[in-house]
């Protein structure tokens, strides 16, 4: 009862993703995405009741995108392609899961914790103009990061681990900047989204308030400057206290062993 998605299942899928939130769904913006990806799994029992899409990397799977009709809903059908995406991990060798929940979906917490997820960091999401500002001269790039301290870094909203040719790609294009005040230095990891055009996104790990403003008003530049529409910021500590920010929503990343 579980497949692969192909073209044929678009229409039918987004039938019920169209008020997912309360804003609508994203599911259209990035469904030739995902299944140029592959791994765009579907559920069906006489028509199509449910969707998940995993990534496998090397050291762990990213689970995204589920959905279900209203109308199979309280049937396991969410857990049922999770299960499907952990079984073909552990036939890889990967061991570990992680998937995002909003922290108020109660019924996908419900879920995930049923399967043995656990709330493993908490994450909020800002949303930040860009603007024409002068550059801080505090801002520098970075060639190096403290691998105790930026374990993850987002990535069209997949929290993913570095490895070597990703850093090496980071550091070649400048998109590691950081902001040192005495004692208190913050990173930030510009990426841009493969889904939504013109949209940055940034995962920010603060130290204090006065290094961050200064990262925050070289990055507005910094879209300004490449002709970026939006900017999206990932941050693990609340920041919503600085003016230039627009708090969006909160999430818990949620992490699975598999082994």
């Amino acid at each position: 009862m579980i497949r692969l998605a192909n073209s044929n299942d678009k229409i039918p899928v987004l039938n019920f993703c169209q008020n997912t939130f309360s804003w609508g769904d994203y599911i259209e913006q990035v469904w030739d995405y995902w299944l140029s990806e592959g791994n765009l799994f579907l559920y069906e029992d006489q028509s199509v009741a449910g969707i998940c899409h995993a990534l496998f990397f090397e050291d762990h799977i990213w689970v995204e995108g589920i959905r279900i009709d209203s109308s199979f809903r309280r049937q396991k059908i969410a857990s049922s392609l999770v299960k499907h995406t952990e079984s073909l991990g552990r036939n890889k060798n990967i061991a570990t899961s992680y998937m995002l929940i909003d922290t108020t979906n109660i019924p996908s917490l419900s879920m995930a914790k049923s399967l043995d997820y656990h709330a493993y960091q908490s994450w909020n999401f800002y949303s930040l103009l860009p603007c024409r500002k002068n550059i801080s001269t505090r801002v520098n790039y970075e060639n190096t990061i403290p691998n105790d301290l930026i374990l993850h870094y987002v990535d069209s909203w997949r929290w993913l681990s570095f490895d070597e040719e990703t850093l090496k790609f980071l550091y070649k294009k400048n998109r590691i900047v950081s902001c040192q005040i005495n004692e208190e230095k913050s990173f930030a990891i510009i990426t841009d989204s493969k889904h939504f055009e013109k949209t940055m996104i940034v995962t920010l790990y603060v130290s204090s308030f006065d290094t961050v403003n200064e990262i925050l008003t070289f990055l507005q530049n910094f879209a300004n400057e490449n002709n970026y529409q939006r900017i999206q910021i990932l941050s693990k500590e609340d920041i919503s206290v600085l003016d230039s920010l627009e708090f969006k929503i909160s999430f818990n990343l949620m992490r699975k062993s598999l082994s």
